[in-house]
């Protein structure tokens, strides 16, 4: 454990807790209530996790903390069961929402977690009097806003929905004596800062403040010295390192057959329940189809998707009836999978800190997964930064038994994908040679001017006109003059008398 003022120093100067050096005790040592013992049993926990062992008793102190873990280390746990502990002394059984004023605050980034971390605290204070709900975006406020006031002493949130309710008068946050922030660094690269800064100042200025998160990048131990009051910081592991039980994979393919070899991994391999990471919306859903096409089950999820949406695709693939989950870095967070047995990167994230949080996916609690990422020569950049991120050397390998060439279904170009019928239209020459073109701007080569069709009576050759005969000449000259006009206006497509 390091103080707030040891925390700008190096990595490799700020320790890390040895899980082989210590023997952590039981959860039943730690001073917990019966209640949330009893919650713990009926879900077969004994032992705690290395962050939640060396969390749990400076929570309970009423320190600061910033806790710094890798991902599906139990991190929600090591903050909401002190939470549960430390309300206990102020909950009631009274019906009147005046007892249960929001004592607690846990904010998340997105909705899957907020939504993950709820189902969490609700599991643990199931036994007690406490109640807690969540409030996101995507969907209907009435019911949040009868829940809230109802009384609630626990409140998950994510940041924009959480204000709107301040707004609208359906949340008070003036007796709020702790504050969670939860993966902060994706609430950053979110843009929620100015969110979260007034978050910060509708809070009592003296209350317990905790941030936890897989990552601490310079920009979040700024905002962690702004708001925390001489914080401890724990960290299990060595900051951005990846999981030793996952097993990692880089595959070089071409990228016009990167759909084929994700069908290839899934099918040579046998794989169920695999979450599959695209950079992007469109491209998630049009991945989701193709798999589709194979005969592999498989969702799309992402932003656009509504959160009913969201949800019911991730019921889905909990209960086994797709096997693919196609998502983008909106599920890089707040997914916790039992035995996840395995991840591909179809992409490689823009952003290196997002491999960890994906792969993290799988391998979680002790168990054992595959990241396999998908890697062309336009990804080289992407896959240098997380080498340096991690720490390790990635060699790409070709697939076995994969030779590399799209398929026929992997050379339609993106705009054959609106349609699923395969009765659609044959395309032109021209059609199938826009597929070729490269899609990266840096690799195009030099502009090429558009020719336009030529109209084959310009390239006939001079011939002069016959001679006409001459006519008199009009007597009124005014007439001969207006007359010009008139033959100007019909060879313009005017009109002629």
């Amino acid at each position: 454990m390091t103080r707030m003022s040891d925390i700008n120093t190096p990595p490799e100067s700020v320790p890390a807790a040895d899980a082989s050096a210590a023997s952590f005790p039981r959860f039943d040592q730690f001073g917990l209530a019966p209640p949330i013992l009893q919650a713990l049993a009926d879900q077969g926990y004994v032992h705690p996790t290395p962050i939640q062992a060396q969390a749990i008793p400076i929570v309970l102190q009423g320190r600061d903390v910033m806790g710094a873990a890798q991902t599906g280390t139990g991190k929600t746990a090591g903050f909401s069961l002190p939470i549960i502990q430390l309300l206990l002394a102020h909950a009631s059984t009274s019906a009147s929402p005046a007892r249960h004023p929001v004592r607690a605050l846990i904010l998340t980034p997105t909705r899957e977690l907020a939504d993950q971390v709820a189902e969490n605290v609700k599991a643990y204070s199931r036994h007690t009097p406490l109640r807690a709900t969540v409030v996101f975006g995507g969907v209907d406020m009435a019911p949040q806003t009868a829940a809230l006031r109802s009384g609630v002493e626990i409140v998950i949130a994510t940041p924009g929905r959480l204000l709107d309710h301040v707004q609208q008068k359906t949340l008070n946050l003036s007796q709020t004596q702790i504050f969670v922030m939860d993966e902060a660094d994706r609430m950053l690269d979110m843009g929620f800062l100015p969110d979260l800064q007034r978050i910060i100042n509708l809070l009592p200025k003296k209350r317990q403040n905790l941030m936890f998160s897989a990552t601490f990048s310079p920009e979040i131990k700024k905002l962690a010295g702004s708001f925390l009051n001489d914080p401890l910081l724990i960290e299990v592991a060595r900051s951005n390192a990846t999981a030793e039980r996952v097993t990692q994979v880089v595959y070089k393919v071409e990228e016009e057959a990167k759909r084929d070899a994700v069908v290839h991994l899934l099918r040579g391999r046998d794989l169920k329940q695999v979450l599959v990471f695209s950079n992007t919306k469109i491209g998630a859903s049009r991945l989701a189809r193709e798999l589709e096409r194979q005969g592999i089950k498989a969702a799309p999820i992402h932003g656009d998707k509504t959160q009913n949406e969201r949800m019911a695709a991730l019921e889905a693939f909990k209960n086994g009836s797709i096997d693919v989950l196609v998502a983008t870095d909106v599920a890089a967070r707040g997914l916790d999978i039992a035995e996840l047995p395995c991840v591909i990167n179809y992409d490689l994230p823009y952003n290196a800190e997002d491999y960890v949080h994906r792969i993290g996916r799988t391998g979680r609690a002790g168990a054992s997964g595959d990241a396999i990422s998908l890697y062309s020569d336009k990804d080289l950049r992407f896959l240098t930064d997380i080498e340096k991120l991690i720490r390790q050397k990635l060699t790409p390998v070709p697939i076995e038994g994969f030779g590399g060439r799209p398929s026929r279904y992997g050379e339609r170009p993106e705009r054959s994908e609106r349609s699923d019928d395969s009765s659609a239209p044959q395309r032109t020459d021209r059609e199938r040679s826009n597929d070729r073109r490269p899609k990266d701007r840096a690799t195009r080569g030099p502009a090429v001017p558009r020719r336009e069709p030529v109209d084959p009576w310009f390239l006939k050759p001079y011939e002069p006109a016959a001679a006409t005969p001459p006519q008199a000449a009009p007597a009124n000259t005014g007439a001969a003059k207006s007359n010009a006009p008139q033959k100007r206006a019909a060879l313009l497509g005017g009109r002629k008398d």
